[in-house]
């Protein structure tokens, strides 16, 4: 196979806050189809992916979890990985912002872009967002609250250095507008120039005073760089950037063929980005591409609602392929998807198992039945060939055309068409019928042939998207010209081959069963979660000093929406606003009080109570009741105060 040249791919790198979610996990899926279907096509891939560690709200984490910064972000920097390894992905590198190389040469990209007068020191004042890590003015608000999270923001004041985004604003315009695809797709560019760019970039907050987890500024050690100028260099120091000097593979591989972001950072990286490199002299990379999220059914996932799905849980239930296949298949192209444990049976019971592996098993078990296993030449060619082999080369032709705009759920309903179209070949030759006549031996040599040349075609297109898939159908079948470059023309497929024996390669799943197992396992994972938690019985009253009861914050929550846990006759699942943003208790009083009589009530929450997953929901604090002479509970009701005060 010729070389085509290099491409470089890379993904956001993931924020070590905690362990990520499937719908964070979607992107390295989808990256890593997109580098393995560039390498099956003879392109030089290099493909970056990594993890974010800096910033307030890590050192924040690290505090409450009693360890330091760098020891919380190993722990999740490792789950992450293991989830990019469990998840069969081909990454070329995994950087780390914690690595020294990165933090030097973020150090000196800092430097340099100061001596050169990009960026300023001055002071900020405005409205920060400590979740997101970001600064915003009254005007940039959404009702009142952060545009990029709706969480409530605080005014802010410290001493900070600032990028000259407006310096460069002209110059980015003219940039976005000259390369129709540099932002993709079309309606995320039209938001940024529109929304952003077009009504005056303001300069950008680089550097922070008000905490330490970060990379230090070197030569005013009162600061640390800030998140975006740290964590969007990765693109270049995991290749070898330095202002002083790059190295060969970062003359080879920069720019960037492609950044797979999710759309809700492709400000930044279409923005605060582009004017980083202008600012260097480096060229940009060719692509941003912000794809849509996954949803849970039509939730966005968050430990707050309790509704996040893991991939280590996925994969133990359904195996690594089922799961890329339903995270590549399920995602529109401009739309947000979505994930539930209904969609997820049904679609590996239809695709896979009944379109795919019925297939492969049928025609592996016919032609050991009826030929001992060996392939046999087309020698009794018919009409109705023909439409089976046109489905399988013009599917080749379109899936890299679909792959070429990111729509990688189309391309895959193209390769399922393959498998569909072969089901139905089979239905039309009726193999059972033509082993009954010694005459229609060599028609059904040929048609069993044929089969088997679709089911070529089948796995080498699916190789980048289920690859432990197709080494099983390789496997069953012993074919040959399994690569890319066999696919030019139908029939390339060996005569006297002789087949494996069929094995299924998709269990068809039990509904019903599939949802016991998932019962128990969220059964058992709160009953560890309890034991967990559990504190250890102390006879009496324990006393305790005011400094340990100062740790304890009490704080107004108003009560915006209430529902019964389900198979739980004792919980009620309570969501709070708690005067800094949303979070879900789990509470043991569905017994003496109803939804309704919940709903626009403010009550005492103790905010600072470590989380706990009750009946399959985390609850984030507890609320204050107590108990009454028979037996029942009363909630402290203070609906005369204001939402988020805290008691002293």
């Amino acid at each position: 196979m010729a070389q085509k040249g290099k491409y470089y791919i890379t993904t956001a790198i993931a924020y070590t806050s905690r362990k990520p979610h499937i719908g964070n996990t979607y992107e390295i899926v989808l990256t890593d189809a997109l580098a393995r279907y560039k390498r099956m096509q003879g392109y030089d891939v290099f493909f970056l992916t990594g993890t974010d560690e800096h910033g307030q709200k890590i050192e924040e984490y690290a505090k409450a979890a009693g360890v330091s910064p760098k020891e919380y972000v190993d722990k999740v920097a490792g789950e992450i990985r293991e989830i990019c390894d469990l998840l069969n992905t081909t990454y070329d590198k995994f950087i780390r912002t914690t690595d020294d190389y990165h933090e030097r040469a973020v150090q000196k990209i800092f430097k340099k872009l100061y001596d050169q007068g990009d960026i300023y020191k001055s002071e900020y004042e405005g409205l920060y967002c400590t979740p997101c890590e970001s600064f915003w003015t009254e005007s940039q608000l959404v009702d009142g609250k952060c545009p990029d999270c709706g969480r409530e923001v605080k005014p802010a004041k410290e001493e900070a250095y600032f990028l000259r985004l407006s310096k460069y604003q002209k110059q980015l315009e003219e940039y976005i507008e000259n390369n129709e695809n540099f932002i993709y797709p079309e309606p995320r560019k039209k938001e940024m120039l529109n929304n952003f760019i077009k009504p005056g970039l303001q300069d950008l907050c680089v550097s922070r005073t008000s905490f330490k987890w970060g990379i230090p500024v070197t030569f005013d050690d009162k600061h640390v760089i800030y998140v975006w100028i740290d964590a969007l260099s990765n693109y270049i120091t995991a290749i070898g950037y330095d202002p002083d000097g790059s190295s060969d593979l970062y003359k080879k591989l920069w720019p960037a063929d492609v950044h797979i972001i999710g759309k809700d950072i492709v400000r930044f990286h279409t923005i605060y980005w582009p004017i980083m490199l202008m600012a260097l002299g480096e060229p940009l990379p060719k692509q941003v591409f912000g794809h849509p999220w996954l949803l849970f059914g039509e939730d966005k996932m968050s430990k707050s609602k309790g509704n996040i799905i893991y991939a280590d849980d996925l994969v133990d239930l359904f195996g690594v392929d089922a799961v890329r296949y339903y995270l590549l298949s399920e995602m529109p192209h401009a739309n947000d998807g979505s994930i539930t444990y209904d969609t997820m049976i049904e679609r590996y019971n239809s695709d896979l198992a009944n379109t795919i592996g019925n297939l492969v098993n049928r025609t592996v078990s016919m032609t050991n039945q009826y030929f001992g296993g060996v392939i046999q030449a087309p020698t009794a060619k018919d009409a109705l060939d023909d439409d089976l082999a046109k489905t399988c080369t013009d599917a080749v032709a379109k899936v890299e055309e679909l792959i070429s705009t990111y729509r990688i759920a189309d391309a895959l309903d193209t390769i399922l068409g393959i498998a569909k179209r072969a089901n139905k070949y089979i239905d039309e030759t009726t193999p059972w019928v033509l082993a009954k006549d010694e005459a229609s031996k060599a028609r059904l040599g040929t048609v069993l042939y044929n089969l088997l040349e679709a089911i070529r075609f089948l796995a080498v297109l699916l190789k980048p998207f289920t690859p432990d898939t197709s080494d099983k159908i390789f496997a069953q079948t012993n074919m040959n010209a399994n690569d890319y470059d066999a696919l030019a023309s139908f029939g390339a497929l060996e005569a006297g081959i002789k087949v494996g024996e069929a094995s299924p390669l998709f269990a068809r799943v039990d509904k019903e069963k599939m949802y016991k197992t998932i019962a128990e396992r969220q059964a058992k994972a709160a009953e560890a979660e309890k034991a967990n938690n559990a504190k250890v019985g102390i006879e009496g009253v324990a006393q305790i000093g005011i400094e340990d009861f100062a740790k304890v914050e009490l704080r107004v929550a108003e009560i915006k929406a209430c529902e019964p846990v389900p198979k739980a006759d004792k919980l009620l699942k309570l969501t709070l606003d708690d005067g800094q943003g949303e979070r879900t208790v789990a509470s043991g009083i569905a017994k003496w009080y109803k939804p309704e009589d919940l709903v626009g009530r403010k009550i005492v929450l103790v905010a600072n109570l470590k989380p706990a997953v009750l009946r399959g929901v985390e609850s984030q604090g507890m609320i204050i009741a107590a108990d009454t002479k028979d037996g029942a509970a009363k909630v402290l009701f203070v609906d005369d105060f204001e939402t988020g005060a805290k008691f002293r």
